[in-house]
């Protein structure tokens, strides 16, 4: 048996369904289940309530305790970790922590904001939205999924593309 196993990383701009289609991914493949935002330090936290975007710098301490904890999970068995993990740069700084597999929830806009203005309490609003798609760098690799599709469907495709064999990207 490996003493290592991957991390998969449900990512999207808030309100794509990270949380949703991860703790489903997570619950069909016996994984144990992380939100990123649970990460953030109380600042940032504040920080977003008051609809101000995060720099690079108030990401830098989430990001380094996001990589810890992929070191973790990864000698712990795997895990499913939901993170926004926007820019190219946050996805290179997690892929050093260890094999991680991405599973990249896309969709409109629209039809996030939409989402975002029905949801209630989580401290990231859709006066955020904008200034997280003009972050988003799509990546070139992993499963891409449209978010107009129903979670388990969502799910079901993201375990048959994780079948399919190793789907770890650790160097782009």
């Amino acid at each position: 048996m490996p003493s290592t196993y991957q991390v998969i990383i449900v990512m999207g701009v808030s309100g794509s369904g990270k949380s949703t289609v991860g703790a489903l991914l997570a619950q069909e493949l016996r994984l144990p289940f992380h939100d990123a935002d649970d990460f953030h330090s109380p600042a940032n936290i504040a920080k977003m309530s008051r609809n101000i975007p995060l720099t690079d710098d108030d990401r830098r301490g989430w990001l380094t305790a996001l990589a810890a904890g992929i070191r973790e999970w990864t000698q712990q068995g795997g895990a499913v970790l939901a993170c926004s993990a926007l820019k190219e740069s946050y996805r290179q700084q997690l892929m050093a922590a260890g094999p991680i597999s991405w599973v990249f929830l896309d969709g409109s806009e629209e039809l996030v904001r939409q989402r975002l203005t029905n949801r209630e309490g989580h401290y990231m609003g859709s006066a955020l939205l904008g200034s997280q798609f003009a972050t988003l760098e799509r990546p070139a690799y992993g499963l891409r999924l449209p978010i107009d599709d129903t979670p388990p469907n969502l799910v079901r495709r993201a375990l048959a593309y994780l079948r399919k064999g190793d789907q770890s990207v650790s160097k782009v």
